[in-house]
């Protein structure tokens, strides 16, 4: 990888636990690109903690990799991270590369694009979902992965949005844990549709 390939404003995530744990990575800045948080991570993966190990895993939004390499980190058997920006897939190669991460698959692109067609296999047991708050994307985006079949049955999905943003579940999933942090607001919920 060359540094001309990861240049711009950077800065670092610590993963919590696991296997990596107190390992810094950096990240590449970019417009809202929002990191979740060490206290909201550390709560986000004590709810997970029962579901967590051989899980396979959807990053929407990857941005810095923390949920992804989070969840590598604590057991998870596979995770696939989507981002559009090129510079930021280009870190989340090299923080890759550094610590070994094999189960790591990273997909450039835009998400509504990725997600419009019918997911082809049993679907991910766990989905992070923390799009841009300027864009209000999370009703459509889960309307997107319950219709075309992304989500296991049974699957959690992880939201981060503001407070003020409607809540995304609609008829197809139910909330299993939330919480506030300032304007921001985090949510689990567990898919009550079946796909078919």
């Amino acid at each position: 990888m060359s540094k001309k390939a990861v240049q711009g404003p950077r800065s670092s995530i610590r993963i919590i636990g696991g296997k990596w744990r107190s390992r810094r990575l950096d990240f590449h800045t970019a417009e809202g690109l929002r990191p979740t948080g060490d206290r909201i991570r550390e709560t986000l993966f004590n709810w997970l903690a029962p579901h967590i190990q051989g899980a396979t895993c959807l990053d929407l939004f990857a941005g810095s990799g923390a949920l992804s390499f989070e969840a590598l980190s604590r057991g998870a058997a596979s995770c696939t991270a989507l981002d559009n920006n090129p510079k930021v897939i280009a870190q989340l190669r090299a923080n890759q590369s550094a610590l070994g991460a094999e189960d790591l698959q990273l997909k450039q692109g835009d998400t509504r694009d990725y997600l419009a067609h019918r997911q082809p296999d049993t679907g991910f047991d766990i989905v992070f979902m923390d799009p841009p708050f300027a864009h209000n994307m999370h009703t459509e985006i889960s309307l997107l992965l319950t219709q075309n079949c992304w989500l296991a049955n049974g699957a959690l999905i992880y939201c981060e949005l503001p407070i003020t943003e409607p809540d995304p579940s609609g008829q197809y999933w139910r909330s299993v844990k939330q919480k506030t942090a300032g304007a921001v607001r985090y949510c689990l919920y567990a898919q009550i549709e079946i796909c078919d």
